[in-house]
């Protein structure tokens, strides 16, 4: 079992080793604005025996949580995926999908609301499969965690630890045949937080004190990182290091708001508004041609909610919207059916934005563009109101089950939003694994090897509902329980009316010509005729 804790500050930002103490107990130092990023390597046979069970089943295994709370990353632990618990699998042996995958999550994760995966999950590609739904918090798993892997006679801090899970951005466990290991990953967002690391005797643990980095060797593919590293139990001090990777997670140095344009409505229509028409350091010729660049936004919609894959495939529609292209949906999507006779999970959609051109600036004087020039530099960091732009995705209801009052809340969580820059090259070369690397994120792999993401930076607009999370609600209308059955006996009149009305017509026709009398007097007229 292997542990690396890191903690990853902004640019400019470092810790001299002689504000670091190490000894036998472990590392301490000051207070430092930073990512801390917590990652356990376990081998199989130190697994609870459900676990082991349950991984050695697939070829491979990605689960990812991420809080619907706001919250700010630095370079290069930028990759997002929309708030909730995400599943991506790979059944291992002769194909079979293991039915007890479903209740082993539930077991862990607690409100996991899966019935098979041949019911619940959705074929993402390539014989993979995906699992979404909204998870609030991880009290559950850590519960279920303490208890298998803390001993109360011999703790160490384990239950803290495992306690300090409550104030996570995002946990991640993947599982790969060809590592056979299973990596547990936890990132707590970037605030003011003091180092600290505890030393394990059977655990190796690696702790690194690490900035970002801009030296002039620097490729403009790549990423710099300089700072201290040390390994518990073997190092009398931290020693300094510094190195650099290429990295497919980038920050685009921009932010984006979601909401529901009032009134919802069955069709609600979410808005999207983002601060920048292009990634900011290609804009300013860092790493690439802003044109080949495209905006993208990656929605996991509940069952509740879906998008017509057919409205989407309108060019005029989508251009009236700022949208480009649907690039992939999972299939099948049922456009008809209730959410109560729903099995799945519900559905994933990639949207392709479109920036609309910017409008032509006039020539300005020479008093006028001293201040146009102050504008767009926006003198206090934020970005001018020229940039902003909005782009919006239509998306339907679902029929509900009835309940009291006659409406349900629903709600949608953020989508990730992101430039994707594919190569130019078909058969680029992928970029090698790196320190901080996150792949299976549902939508890596739907662009070319060698794409590179940067990332917008989800941020609530003030006074948004949900107290800043990254969750839109909508109210829907929906069957009233307690005045059924006044529809249900209506229906029952009106059936009963328009049947009377069908045999009363019926029973009139046959008084007044008899059994098929109307259809022989038809004939004699045509013989008349004749």
């Amino acid at each position: 079992m292997r542990e690396r804790i890191t903690y990853v500050q902004k640019l400019g930002d470092s810790l001299e080793p002689s504000a670091v103490t190490v000894d036998s107990s472990g590392i301490s130092g000051p207070e430092v604005h930073a990512v801390r990023e917590d990652r356990l390597t376990i081998a199989l046979d130190e697994l609870p025996p459900e676990l082991r069970s349950l991984v050695t089943d697939a070829q491979d295994l990605h689960i990812r949580w991420v809080s619907a709370a706001s919250y700010e990353l630095v370079s290069p632990l930028l990759a997002r995926l929309p708030p909730g618990f995400h599943l991506f699998y790979s059944p291992g042996r002769n194909n079979s999908v293991s039915n007890k995958l479903c209740s082993t999550l539930a077991d862990i994760f607690g409100e996991i609301s899966c019935s098979t995966p041949a019911k619940s999950f959705t074929d993402l590609r390539n014989g993979r499969f995906q699992y979404f739904q909204e998870l609030g918090g991880l009290t559950h798993l850590i519960e279920y965690a303490k208890g298998r892997l803390c001993h109360p006679a011999d703790d160490n801090g384990c239950s803290a630890r495992i306690e300090a899970l409550s104030t996570a951005g995002s946990l991640d466990v993947s599982y790969e045949t060809s590592q056979n290991v299973l990596r547990i990953t936890a990132l707590w967002p970037y605030q003011r937080r003091r180092v600290r690391a505890a030393s394990h005797p059977r655990l190796r643990t690696e702790v690194g004190i690490l900035s970002t980095d801009k030296p002039k060797t620097l490729e403009a593919h790549e990423v710099g990182i300089s700072g201290l590293l040390t390994v518990l139990g073997q190092d009398s001090k931290p020693s300094p290091t510094m190195f650099s990777f290429a990295s497919r997670h980038r920050d685009a140095e921009s932010a984006f708001s979601a909401r529901f344009l009032a009134p919802t409505g069955l069709h609600p229509t979410l808005q999207l508004r983002l601060t920048s028409r292009s990634p900011r350091p290609l804009s300013e010729g860092e790493g690439g041609d802003a044109r080949s660049c495209h905006p993208y936004a990656y929605l996991t919609l509940p069952r509740t909610i879906f998008a017509d894959k057919y409205q989407l495939s309108d060019p005029l529609f989508l251009a009236s919207k700022n949208l480009a292209a649907l690039r992939h949906t999972t299939q099948p999507v049922d456009l008809e059916a209730p959410e109560y006779a729903m099995s799945q999970w519900g559905s994933a959609i990639l949207v392709q934005l479109a920036p609309p051109e910017p409008e032509p600036e006039p020539a300005p004087s020479s008093s006028s563009a001293s201040r146009s020039r102050g504008r767009k530099s926006g003198g206090d960091g934020q970005d001018g109101a020229e940039d902003e732009w909005t782009a919006e995705i239509p998306l339907h209801l679902r029929y509900l089950a009835p309940t009291r009052g006659g409406y349900a809340t629903i709600s949608v969580p953020y989508p990730a939003v992101f430039w994707a820059c594919e190569p130019e090259q078909e058969g680029a070369v992928a970029f090698p694994p790196n320190p901080f690397e996150k792949a299976h994120l549902g939508y890596d792999g739907l662009f070319e090897e060698g794409t590179v993401f940067w990332h917008v930076q989800p941020r609530p607009p003030p006074g948004s509902v949900g107290d800043g999370l990254l969750v839109n609600e909508v109210r829907v209308p929906v069957l009233d329980v307690e005045k059924a059955g006044w529809v249900n006996a209506g229906t029952a009149a009106a059936v009963a009316v328009g049947f009377a009305w069908i045999v009363w017509k019926l029973i009139g026709v046959h008084l007044r010509h008899g059994y098929g009398g109307g259809v022989e007097r038809e004939e004699e007229k045509v013989k008349k005729r004749q």
